[in-house]
């Protein structure tokens, strides 16, 4: 539960300042979201320039999506470790330093030489880029889901979380539109020559931009309560939530991985996959990628409002269905020809908008006094896990299975987040404030 509030004038709307948090924290999170994820949209120029030019090109992109989810793997240290500080020192300034540490290694890639220059040292120093950039967002996601909920009165908790995922997939958005316009505006040969490198520069400029921003926020009124109140946890948070909070845990790890597989397989890796299985040219790729990640941000706010309204695990279970079927609807149909892979992606899109649902679910699953450290553990080991996998598994399984392994392993998640709703209901711990 959530600890109360200082009495507001507000009782079932957001205040001014609610607002101008939520639209920064979004913005902010936005731009650094764009920096971790703009690596899997120039995943085919990187595996031609980071490896030896003999390496067949299954392989090289095997490898490129191998260093990609190093970031995923890298994320429970910064997540644990931020955590920590952010429930016995503040949320605000572990949020600062997040999107700092985001900033300094997007902008080194953007800066590194190739194997025709350094040999293996070049793909050794991209994965430890990707590295600092995978313990930078793993205390920047869930640090944001806390920061936001804790600001706004408690029956806006889904549409604050939401709105903040939006914010992040956003970054996604902007991470498409940046590859579509190179893309397009590019020879191939451009691309591969210097046209890669102009959005990770430009992703350490937007995470310069987002430290500037969160300075105008404030401390969450929930910490300062607590801090008021001398109710913050004394020694190490997380193992209070080792002892206490287990179940929580459980169930934040398994729709953090349906999340994982719909964020990552149908918005990250699809537009990559589009031409290298299904032969789509790249414009058309980006472009249905910006259409469905457009979806993604509105089916976010949709979800979350659609939580704070019917409950949390009712909007699980109506979000987990429509995933389930759209990522199908949208890999038969790319399978039969693609004719009408734009109007399914963008449904694909906005399905997986259920994704604003879960972190709602996850931060009243803890109280304040661990919430950081419950949710940022159970969130980032999750993610490290399945998220670190998904990419070469994805790749493993397309080479083994066929063209609808993509939509098959989302299904596998979707109905497990069926089963954690299901499980809410029944037992009547509905995820609500």
């Amino acid at each position: 539960m959530i600890a109360s509030r200082p009495a507001s004038p507000v009782v079932d709307g957001l205040r001014r300042r609610d607002v101008r948090t939520l639209s920064l924290s979004a913005l902010g999170g936005a731009l650094e979201f764009y920096d971790f994820v703009v690596f899997v949209f120039f995943a085919i120029p990187l595996s031609h320039l980071f490896f030896p030019p003999a390496t067949p090109a299954w392989l090289a992109q095997l490898q490129v999506y191998g260093i990609f989810a190093a970031g995923y793997l890298a994320r429970p240290l910064g997540g644990i470790v931020m955590a920590h500080y952010g429930d016995t020192l503040g949320r605000k300034r572990m949020f600062m330093l997040s999107v700092f540490l985001m900033a300094v290694p997007t902008l080194a890639i953007g800066l590194l030489p190739v194997y025709a220059r350094i040999g293996m040292l070049a793909p050794l120093l991209l994965l430890l880029l990707r590295v600092m950039q995978g313990i930078a967002v793993g205390g920047e996601v869930p640090g944001a889901w806390v920061f936001v909920a804790e600001h706004v009165p408690p029956q806006r908790v889904g549409f604050a979380c939401a709105s903040l995922t939006s914010g992040l997939t956003v970054g996604i958005l902007i991470g498409s539109l940046v590859a579509a316009a190179i893309n397009r505006g590019m020879t191939p040969a451009q691309v591969l020559d210097y046209g890669w490198r102009l959005p990770f520069l430009i992703g350490g400029v937007f995470g310069f931009l987002a430290v500037w921003l969160r300075r105008w926020l404030s401390e969450t009124p929930v910490f300062e309560a607590m801090h008021a109140r001398k109710e913050l946890v004394s020694g190490l948070p997380l193992r209070q939530v080792f002892a206490r909070h287990l179940p929580a845990v459980l169930r934040s790890m398994l729709v953090t991985w349906m999340l994982t597989a719909a964020i990552m397989v149908v918005i990250l890796m699809t537009p990559s996959l589009l031409q290298s299985v299904f032969r789509i040219e790249p414009a058309r790729a980006f472009l249905g990628n910006n259409i469905a990640s457009f979806a993604l941000a509105i089916g976010c706010i949709c979800y979350g409002l659609l939580a704070d309204r019917i409950g949390y695990a009712q909007a699980l279970l109506v979000g987990a269905i429509g995933l389930l079927l759209a990522t199908y609807a949208l890999y038969l149909d790319l399978q039969a020809g693609a004719t009408h892979f734009i109007v399914l992606y963008a449904l694909a899109g906005f399905s997986t908008g259920v994704s604003g649902v879960i972190p709602a679910l996850m931060v009243v699953s803890f109280p304040p006094a661990v919430r950081f450290s419950g949710l940022s553990f159970s969130y980032n080991v999750a993610y490290a896990l399945f998220g670190g996998l998904t990419p070469p598994l994805i790749g493993l399984l397309v080479k083994r299975m066929g063209v609808l392994a993509p939509a098959h392993y989302v299904a596998l998640t979707a109905c497990i987040g069926i089963g954690v709703a299901i499980f809410l209901m029944t037992t009547k711990r509905r995820a609500r404030v």
